[in-house]
């Protein structure tokens, strides 16, 4: 079993001066969920390189085991550093694909042409895309084969508009993925804020929070498993 994870290359936070990326937990979950399970993972960015955490993500209030695990892990940390361009791979020789959220991902990979791609044969290969808390606006773009949005007239959820209220933030992403995924068609449903909350709909695979990171990754587990 081989699963591609794909982060953000993007850092900055609107015009705030503040910094972004990709969000620790939604990265460190999953990643133990598939190597737990003796999946070989390969991480891509746009850029290639080492992502950008987002530097919150790593305070003492947001760290978890598994973040605690993933920071001593030398192997892990080595793959962070040197990720794969995203414009250079295809989901060929890969299971499935699997996005980890943060706040970067609504500036690059929702606009990035690569990302699209990937998104858009993945699933017409027959094979399952997960994206967990800010990306499954990286929908926004995608299409169905007949030039449909991709997410019209399927159950998904996202980091909600109370959640990015919460956080503070509603004024400075480029589009709420709430709105977005309504926009575009989809049957978007959610529990209490950062409650685990992950949607299955075939082979699209989508979570609520930081907290449903690790049980989108268990649930991409269970739809390769029944095939």
């Amino acid at each position: 079993m081989k699963i591609l994870m794909v982060l953000t290359s993007h850092n900055q936070l609107g015009d705030t001066g503040r910094e972004t990326g990709f969000w620790l937990e939604e990265l460190a979950a999953p990643y133990y969920v598939f190597k737990d399970a003796g999946a070989e993972v390969v991480l891509a960015s746009p850029r290639g390189g080492r992502p950008p955490l987002d530097p919150k993500s790593n305070e003492p209030g947001f760290q978890t085991d598994q973040t605690r695990r993933f920071d001593a892990d030398a192997e892990a940390n080595a793959a962070l550093s040197s990720t794969v361009r995203l414009d250079g791979v295809t989901h060929d020789g890969f299971d499935a694909v699997f996005y980890p959220g943060g706040h970067g991902p609504l500036w690059d990979l929702a606009e990035d042409p690569a990302s699209v791609r990937l998104i858009e044969t993945t699933l017409r290969a027959g094979k399952p895309v997960t994206l967990v808390c800010h990306a499954p606006g990286v929908l926004r773009h995608a299409k169905t084969p007949d030039g449909m949005p991709l997410v019209e007239g399927k159950d998904v959820t996202g980091f909600t508009n109370t959640e990015e209220e919460a956080v503070g933030l509603t004024d400075v992403v480029p589009f709420l993925v709430e709105d977005e995924l309504k926009r575009n068609g989809g049957r978007f449903t959610k529990a209490d804020d950062w409650a685990p909350y992950v949607v299955v709909d075939g082979l699209l695979i989508t979570g609520q929070n930081p907290a449903s990171s690790g049980p989108a990754a268990e649930r991409l587990l269970e739809r390769l498993a029944n095939g």
